[in-house]
């Protein structure tokens, strides 16, 4: 076995890093979800089908599944370029936003779609660069502080975007993320990066594939975010608003449902900087989220007033809000150190296939049932999640950095 790569920082790291690091990460998820609740609307109202508008959300993980496991396994290769691929990332989603401005043919929307994608791939690349402004030991410490701030992103840009609609037009958005692409540019550009000394050469990418699928419970964990993202951008990134507008909900009142979904789901997130869950009540606290979230999404059907709609999206976004720090904190603990990345890499890589397959099958759905079948049908994954969950509950997480 050769020596594995090991390093030495020699950078320090100041309040305003962090300051203009998070600024960035900002930027990054405002650019193309400060129109993610109306856009299938906007599809709607252009004459797209049902099956089409699934096409292009879950054209939004192609991109995700080809780049990031790749990213993931050279991300020590790539050490000296990181921060030009993130740059690289917030040019692909100022593209995208203006292509959207001027375009809305099947092909061009679907390309922009694409470019998103490109730019969500870099974040295999964010989450590198920013967990080492931090000790080993601090490791979920920097993922939670990076999930908070997606989490408060995504819930900020989805809360207005139906306002500015309202207000300014269906191309405002678009135009809102092309600005945020070029702000995010210039703090990605001032990033700092953490300096390493490099004592010994690191592996062959080859070795790195294959020893990162090899880690065991890996795939497991995978599968199980594969589903729960699915859930998600079957949701609130898709499908969601559309019910709610059958409902009768208005673009300007869609925060509501935003805030229904992302205000509990961001508290979940955060509970974990501040609380310490037993790692053995993990698959625990697992199947009863999976189990409850799919509770929730059947009874969505047989809801008749935007009220209690809301009020089941407030448990889905509460639930997945436990779940993925979860399952992202026992990817790290099961990945031995020297793969960390690499296993990363394979976890966002193949959960994005969650991303596109979810929205794609909820549209063919939709297009021969309707809209109520979709819930059903993500509430009946959302199950099986919980039968994976009680198939493994015999094996104890390892944990592989002790």
């Amino acid at each position: 076995m050769e020596t594995p790569l090991i390093k030495e920082k020699t950078t320090v790291i100041l309040t305003k890093d962090h300051f203009n690091f998070l600024a960035a990460i900002f930027c990054f998820w405002f650019a193309f979800y400060i129109y993610a609740p109306v856009f299938g609307i906007y599809l709607q109202s252009i004459g797209f089908t049902f099956s089409a508008i699934g096409i292009i959300f879950g054209s939004y993980g192609i991109t995700q599944i080809l780049l990031r496991f790749p990213l993931g396994v050279l991300s020590d290769f790539l050490q000296n370029i990181r921060k030009l691929l993130l740059v690289a990332g917030f040019i692909a989603a100022l593209l995208s936003n203006l292509i959207l401005v001027y375009f809305d043919s099947f092909f061009y929307v679907l390309t922009a779609r694409l470019l998103v994608g490109i730019t969500a791939s870099m974040w295999v690349m964010a989450t590198v660069l920013y967990s080492q402004y931090f000790t080993a030991d601090q490791a979920s410490k920097a993922m939670g502080i990076i999930q908070f701030i997606t989490v408060a992103t995504q819930f900020i840009s989805m809360a207005i975007s139906g306002w500015l609609v309202h207000h300014l037009g269906w191309d405002f958005p678009f135009w809102v993320g092309a600005a945020a692409s070029i702000i995010g540019i210039y703090f990605a550009l001032n990033i700092r990066e953490v300096k390493h000394n490099l004592i010994s050469m690191p592996e062959k990418p080859v070795d790195y594939l294959k020893k990162t699928i090899k880690i065991p419970q890996l795939k497991m964990l995978t599968l199980l975010s594969l589903i729960a993202h699915a859930v998600l951008f079957i949701t609130i990134f898709g499908f969601s608003p559309m019910y709610a507008a059958e409902l009768g909900m208005k673009e300007q009142s869609l925060m509501w449902l935003t805030s229904a979904f992302f205000i509990p789901h961001s508290l979940a997130s955060l509970s974990f900087v501040f609380l310490k869950l037993d790692r053995q009540y993990n698959k625990v606290v697992l199947a009863i989220c999976f189990f409850l979230s799919a509770c929730s999404l059947i009874a969505i059907p047989l809801t008749e007033s935007i009220f209690h709609f809301n009020l089941m999206h407030i448990f889905i976004g509460l639930f997945l809000g436990f779940i993925f720090p979860i399952l992202l904190g026992e990817v790290i603990h099961v990945s031995p150190t020297e793969y960390k990345m690499s296993a990363m890499g394979f976890f966002q890589s193949f959960y994005a296939m969650g991303i596109f397959l979810g929205p794609l099958i909820a549209g063919v759905i939709t297009e021969n049932s309707s809209l109520g079948t979709v819930f059903i049908f993500t509430g009946g994954i959302a199950l099986f999640a919980v039968v994976l969950v009680l198939l493994f509950s015999r094996t104890k997480f390892d944990n592989s950095d002790a």
